[in-house]
């Protein structure tokens, strides 16, 4: 306009999410002098940040989303790795909780400033979920659309334990498994986790781990430092040179279940995805005694040139650089492919990857099969599964997911003596 622009944001000191203005007034998350997230605003007739106004303050829990609806800001956390919905007035007065069908992970609430409702969608590990309308001025929730499922999820249970790590600190995990479970030590157990980039593993429905828990199988999913289950301080104690923290997290709650009575070592399958597949990996070469499986999935594997592989110079902030002495020599001391141990007797290992991945390079597990194979002094497969035509995994037809499920589901089951 005649105007020009009024500059707002001009420093990468925090995060800054726009919310929505409401005239002049505009509306940003942030993570601004609060770890665990904000709402302030900024008035364009006074920008500058003497002038910035607080509207909803930081609470114990992590702030992920935030929207303007009905005249209401609906703010979505993460508390203890699942989702609370809270409403506040336009002046960041608290007004209410949004009650969810359970422990379970919420997407949506999106709308404009009049509305009188919102919708959004709910799913747990055991559901897949609805989609659920909300009237936000009557605090009604209705169900607006329900997949139909020839199964019961009220057949299935989840529970979410805690347990100390290496250092003490209190991680959460949640365990899913068919009712009527006998913790007798010996149950066929897939534990998975991911511990990076400030990414929350939250509640997620699954039919392959719905297939799973249907042969009797437990599905547990740990919540790693290094994710955005705590905020801030919880991301950074899993990175650089505290990332061992999320390994030592994950061996812990694979000790946990054992400990507990769920499972044993030859019924324990252990998997991650990308940064997972890093955690699956390193997990693998420092306890190798600890699992009956491994699965490291299009993995992060050769951390000393992760850096030099398509975009993997993005993951700098996570991991560190070989450029850092100190960071060289922490990378150095967890890298996957550089901690192989030649005449170690490793467990099963069922490596994958897809030859046009250009997130992380094939030949991340290329290198590692190849070094475990020669490495390996015992008798049970190390393999390596190459999808062709297929990158990292995302829009994947469904054909593929198919036999990549089933491959993987059928390695588990054989080498874990699962009777299906």
């Amino acid at each position: 306009g005649e105007g020009g622009f009024t500059e707002l944001l001009y420093e990468f000191d925090a995060i800054y999410t726009f919310v929505d203005n409401e005239g002049d007034t505009f509306y940003f998350m942030t993570d601004l002098d609060a770890p665990m997230g904000r709402v302030i605003s900024v008035d364009l007739n006074a920008p500058e940040r003497e002038n910035w106004r607080e509207v909803v303050g930081e609470t114990s829990d992590s702030l992920r989303a935030v929207s303007m609806v009905g005249d209401m800001f609906i703010a979505t956390y993460v508390h203890d790795a699942y989702s609370r919905v809270k409403v506040y007035a336009m002046d960041g007065g608290y007004v209410r909780d949004v009650k969810l069908p359970g422990l379970g992970n919420v997407m949506g609430f999106e709308g404009e400033q009049g509305d009188p409702e919102t919708f959004y969608m709910f799913m747990s590990h055991i559901d897949p979920g609805a989609v659920y309308r909300y009237d936000v001025e009557a605090d009604e929730t209705k169900v607006f659309r329900r997949p139909k499922l020839q199964y019961d999820s009220e057949d299935y249970s989840t529970e979410q334990v805690f347990y100390a790590s290496k250092d003490g600190t209190r991680v959460p995990m949640f365990v899913s498994y068919r009712k009527g479970l006998e913790r007798n030590g010996k149950n066929p157990t897939y534990l998975t986790g991911y511990g990076g980039f400030n990414i929350p593993s939250m509640p997620r429905f699954s039919v392959r781990n719905l297939l799973w828990m249907e042969m009797g199988g437990v599905y547990a999913q740990a919540n790693l430092r290094g994710g955005g289950e705590y905020g801030k301080e919880w991301h950074e104690a899993g990175t650089k040179l505290r990332k061992q923290n999320v390994f030592d997290d994950f061996i812990a709650a694979a000790e946990w279940l054992i400990e507990n009575g769920y499972t044993d070592t030859p019924h324990l399958a252990i998997s991650g995805r990308s940064n997972g597949g890093l955690l699956a990996g390193a997990c693998l070469v420092q306890r190798p005694d600890l699992y009956g499986v491994v699965l490291p999935i299009v993995g992060v594997l050769d951390m000393l040139r992760f850096e030099k592989f398509t975009v993997g110079r993005g993951w700098v902030s996570d991991y560190g650089s070989v450029d850092d002495p100190d960071e060289f020599s922490a990378l150095l001391a967890y890298s996957p492919y550089h901690n192989l141990v030649p005449g170690t007797e490793y467990p099963p290992t069922l490596i994958t990857t897809g030859d046009h991945d250009d997130r992380v390079f094939p030949a991340h597990s290329f290198k590692f099969a190849a070094a475990m194979q020669a490495a390996h002094a015992g008798g049970a497969p190390v393999l390596i599964r190459i999808d062709t035509k297929a990158g990292h995994g995302g829009g994947k037809p469904s054909a593929k997911l198919i036999e990549e499920y089933t491959d993987e589901l059928a390695f588990i089951v054989e080498n874990l003596g699962v009777e299906c």
